[in-house]
Formats: C-alpha cells, sequence, structure tokens
C-alpha cells in the first residue's frame, strides 16, 4: 500500500447498503473513500494506503477482529474503528488489545463516525 492515497478512508463491509451510505455520508462532507465488499478484499488492495479504516466485525470469511490481527501482525498502525451490530465485551475487549480506537454500534453515529475521521485526516 502505498502513502500517495494517505487522505483516504477505507471502509470495510459486506452490507452494500452500509458500504453506500457511509461513503455518501463521508463524500459529502468532503472526504476522499474507498469501500471494500470483505477483509480480503482489502487486503489484495495494494495500491491504498488509508489514512483509517473504517470496519465491520460480522462479514463471512474474516471478520473485522481478525482483519484488524493480520494488519497488526503485518506491523500496520493504520487507526480503526470497528462497527458491530452485537457488541459484546469480549468485542471490545479483544479490539482494545489490537489497539483498535473505537467500538461502535451498528448504525454507528455520524457525529462518532466523522469525529473518528477527523482526527486522523
Amino acid at each position: 500500500m502505498t502513502r500517495e492515497s494517505a487522505g483516504v478512508v477505507a471502509v470495510v463491509d459486506d452490507d452494500h447498503a452500509v458500504l453506500d451510505s457511509l461513503k455518501f455520508l463521508l463524500e459529502v462532507v468532503g472526504y476522499k473513500v474507498v469501500t471494500y465488499a470483505s477483509a480480503q478484499a482489502f487486503l489484495d488492495d495494494r495500491e491504498t494506503g488509508p489514512a483509517c479504516l473504517i470496519i465491520d466485525h460480522h462479514m463471512p470469511a474474516m471478520t473485522g477482529l481478525e482483519l484488524a490481527q493480520k494488519l497488526r501482525d503485518g506491523k500496520s498502525d493504520v487507526p480503526i474503528l470497528l462497527i458491530t451490530g452485537a457488541p459484546s465485551p469480549a468485542i471490545v475487549i479483544r479490539a482494545a488489545e489490537l489497539g483498535i480506537e473505537r467500538v461502535l454500534e451498528k448504525p454507528p453515529d455520524e457525529e462518532d463516525l466523522l469525529e473518528f475521521v477527523n482526527k486522523h485526516l
């Protein structure tokens, strides 16, 4: 992933409606956004090096926490916001262990999302 796209927000979610709504919200505010329908699609993108990452936890094949683990194992320190429809204490604890900044329940509050993105761009 290159640093050329350091001003990009990446969003990973298997729900296309969520991807579209988050992309719309962030672009209306003025951010450049790239979306991925799976954790593997994000990992396969070698061109985009996002400034921050918003990921869903409950996805098939690889969860948001598993994606975060892979990124941390690869020494990535990209700021991560995890969103989930069912936040549990176990998810929140594991997220903290992986250095995930925030865990928000779906649908995430617009102000919380923008606060996270504004902090990193």
